[in-house]
C-alpha cells in the first residue's frame, strides 16, 4: 500500500464525502439550538448562572469530540451532573463546585484506567430495553413544564412542529427536519409578533468565550475531603450515563466504540470544563439521538461543531437564538422521545414471549429511573434485580439423585448443576446422614463449584456424616473446581 493511499484511508469520513460533511454541519447545527435551552436549564437545577452551563456544553462537545471512544456521541452539561454537584454549590460555592468538576475528571481518568468500562458487558439486554425506554419518558416529561401554563399558540406551534418533521422527509433529507421546523416557526412566531416563551426568557446568553483560571477555593485537606464525596458520586454517575449512552449509539449504528477510550475521555473533558469554569457532564443522550437518530451524523465533527456552533449562536447571533420559540424546541424533544421509545418491547406480541423476570427487570428499570430521575439508579436497580432472578433460576437447576450399592455398604450422590450461594445452601439438607451406610460418595463429574459457599456446604455434609463416624468421599471434580475446593476446603470455620 503506498503512503498516499494509507493517508487517504486515515482522512476523515466528512473530509472525502460533500454528502457526510453536510450531514454533519447540519446536525451540529440543531444540536447545538438544542443543547442551549438544556445548559440552562440544567444551570438553573445546579444553581449557578446559565453561562456556567453553557460554557460547560461548549468545551464538553469540543474536547470530547478529540479524546472521546464513540463518533458522534454528544456531551455536555446534563441534569444529573447537577443534581449531583447543586448541594456543593449551595453550602459553599461555585468555587468549590469548579473544584469537585475537576477532581471528578481525575477520577474518571483513573477509573477508566481501571478498566472501569469492561463492567458494561454485565449489563443485562432487559436492562437496556428499560433504559432507553425510561431514558425516553424522561425526555418527554421534562418538556412538560413547557407545555403547562402557556400561550394557546404554543400548543398549535407545538402541533405544528411535530407535523414538519415527519412530513419534510418525505420531500428531501438533505436539511434535517428539526433544523426546518426550528427555522419556520421562529419565522411565524416573530413575523406574526406571536407572544410566546422564547430562548431568551430561561437566561442570558453570554457574550464572550470562557477564560482559563483555577478554581477560587483554598488548596487545603479540607477543601479536598469537601469536594471528593460529590465529586467521586459526579463520575460515577457521568461515567455510567455516558458507557450506557455509547454502548445504545453502537447498537444504532451497528459499530464498536472504544469505552475505555471513552471513560478517560469523559475525565479529560470534565477536567477542561472546570478550568474553564463550567459546571462539568457527561453524554447527553436526548441531543445524542438528535444527532445520530434523527439527523444522521455518525462522524466526530458533528460532535466538535455543536460545541463550537453553541458559543457562536451565544455570542455572535446571541438575539436570533433568543427569539427562538421553546415550543420549536419542545416539539424537537417530543419527537425525539417518540423515536428513543423501544415500542416493540411493549407490544403484546412481545410481551407474551418474554420471560416474566424479564419483564421485571426491564419495568423496575423504568419505574426507578423515573422516579428518581437519575439513569445510574434504575440501572443498578436493574441489574441487582436480574442478578437475583438469574441466581433464583439457576439455583434451582442444581440436583442431588442418591443410588444405593447393592450389598448395601455404600451410596453414591450425584450432584449435577452449578454450585454457587444460591444453590449450595439447599445442598446439605438434601443428603440421609442418619440412615445411609458407613460409605458415601459424592461425585460432582456434572457439577462445577463456583465459590467458597459451595466449598463450605461440603465441608458442612463431611462434618455431619464424621459425626455420625461414616466416611465421605468426593469425586469427579474438574480442574477449577479441584483447586477451589483443596484452597478452600477446612478453611471455612462457618460451614462446620
Amino acid at each position: 500500500m503506498s503512503p498516499v493511499t494509507r493517508l487517504r484511508g486515515l482522512k476523515p469520513d466528512w473530509l472525502s464525502d460533500p454528502k457526510v460533511w453536510r450531514t454533519e454541519i447540519l446536525a451540529g447545527l440543531v444540536v447545538a439550538l438544542a443543547l442551549i435551552p438544556e445548559a440552562i436549564s440544567f444551570s438553573i437545577i445546579a444553581g449557578v448562572d446559565p453561562a456556567i452551563g453553557l460554557f460547560a456544553s461548549f468545551t464538553m462537545a469540543v474536547v470530547i469530540s478529540i479524546v472521546g471512544g464513540r463518533r458522534a456521541m454528544i456531551s455536555a452539561a446534563t441534569g444529573a451532573v447537577a443534581l449531583v454537584i447543586a448541594p456543593l454549590n449551595r453550602e459553599h460555592g461555585l468555587g468549590y463546585l469548579i473544584a469537585a468538576v475537576i477532581l471528578a475528571g481525575v477520577f474518571q481518568v483513573a477509573l477508566g484506567a481501571l478498566g472501569v468500562a469492561r463492567l458494561t458487558r454485565f449489563i443485562p439486554r432487559s436492562v437496556m430495553v428499560g433504559f432507553v425506554n425510561s431514558l425516553a419518558i424522561l425526555i418527554f416529561m421534562t418538556q412538560v413544564p413547557e407545555m403547562l401554563n402557556v400561550p394557546w399558540p404554543v400548543y398549535p406551534l407545538i402541533v405544528g412542529g411535530l407535523a414538519l418533521m415527519v412530513f419534510f422527509p418525505k420531500i428531501t433529507t438533505v436539511i434535517p427536519a428539526p433544523l426546518v421546523s426550528i427555522v419556520i416557526l421562529t419565522v411565524i412566531t416573530v413575523a406574526a409578533g406571536i407572544a410566546v416563551p422564547t430562548v431568551g426568557d430561561k437566561g442570558a446568553l453570554p457574550s464572550s468565550l470562557p477564560v482559563p483560571g483555577l478554581p477560587d477555593v483554598p488548596f487545603t485537606l479540607d477543601t479536598l475531603t469537601t469536594i471528593a464525596p460529590y465529586a467521586f458520586a459526579m463520575a460515577l454517575v457521568g461515567l455510567m450515563e455516558s458507557l450506557m449512552t455509547a454502548k445504545l449509539v453502537d447498537d444504532i449504528t451497528d459499530t464498536r466504540s472504544n469505552k475505555t477510550r471513552e471513560s478517560v475521555g469523559q475525565g479529560i473533558a470534565n477536567i477542561v470544563t472546570g478550568f474553564f469554569g463550567g459546571m462539568g457532564g457527561c453524554a447527553m443522550i436526548g441531543q445524542t439521538m438528535i444527532n445520530v437518530k434523527v439527523s444522521g451524523a455518525r462522524t466526530r465533527l458533528s460532535t466538535f461543531l455543536a460545541g463550537a456552533f453553541l458559543m457562536v449562536l451565544c455570542i455572535v447571533f446571541g438575539p436570533v437564538v433568543s427569539d427562538i420559540p421553546m415550543a420549536a424546541l419542545v416539539a424537537v424533544m417530543i419527537m425525539v422521545s417518540f423515536a428513543t421509545f423501544d415500542w416493540h418491547s411493549v407490544a403484546p406480541k412481545t410481551l407474551k414471549r418474554m420471560p416474566a423476570g424479564e419483564i421485571t427487570v426491564m419495568v423496575i428499570t423504568v419505574v426507578t429511573v423515573v422516579a428518581t430521575h437519575n439513569l445510574a439508579i434504575g440501572v443498578v436497580a436493574g441489574s441487582i434485580t436480574a442478578v437475583v432472578i438469574f441466581a433464583r433460576r439457576v439455583a434451582h437447576l442444581a440436583d442431588v439423585t442418591a443410588v444405593a450399592d447393592p450389598d448395601g455398604t455404600s451410596v453414591v450422590y450425584r450432584v449435577t448443576g452449578e454450585l454457587f450461594f444460591a444453590s449450595s445452601n439447599d445442598l446439605v439438607g438434601r443428603f440421609d446422614y442418619a440412615n445411609d451406610p458407613k460409605r458415601v460418595i459424592i461425585d460432582l463429574s456434572a457439577a462445577h463449584i463456583w465459590d467458597a459457599s459451595s466449598v463450605a456446604a461440603l465441608d458442612a455434609i463431611e462434618t455431619k456424616y464424621a459425626q455420625r463416624g461414616k466416611t465421605v468421599e468426593i469425586t469427579g471434580l474438574n480442574t477449577p473446581s479441584a483447586h477451589l475446593h483443596d484452597k478452600l476446603s477446612g478453611e471455612l470455620s462457618g460451614g462446620h
